[in-house]
């Protein structure tokens, strides 16, 4: 993986089932892992591999929440070259802020405020 997401990052994720209380749209994204038309939305961590995140993977209609593995997705290589990239550019935000999830979950965006 390209710009693997340093421990210090980690560190700073809420732990797996440590916002279950907060509804989705409301969990801050803390991560956004990406390569090609796919896209991982990272929310909890177990601090070293499991992640719960959004998952889009070019197919808006069938985009969920669930569990994923950095570990699986660092070892991701396309054509032998091509790797899952970390961006480095991402600030942490509401899910409902986030353009593609906010899109897949069909959330409107009125005034600054996310309505279901």
């Amino acid at each position: 993986m390209w710009n693997q997401p340093l421990q210090e990052q980690l560190d700073t994720i809420p732990r797996l089932y440590g916002t279950e209380h907060i509804p989705l749209k409301d969990k801050t994204i803390h991560l956004h892992l990406f390569i090609g038309n796919c896209d991982w939305f990272i929310a909890e961590t177990d601090g070293t591999d499991i992640c719960f995140a959004f998952a889009m993977l070019g197919d808006m209609q069938n985009a969920e929440w669930g569990l994923i593995s950095l570990r699986e997705l660092a070892a991701v290589k396309i054509n032998g070259w091509l790797e899952v990239d970390n961006d480095l550019y991402w600030t942490p935000k509401p899910a409902s802020e986030v353009e593609l999830i906010r899109r897949a979950h069909g959330w409107a965006e009125q005034g600054g405020e996310c309505y279901v």
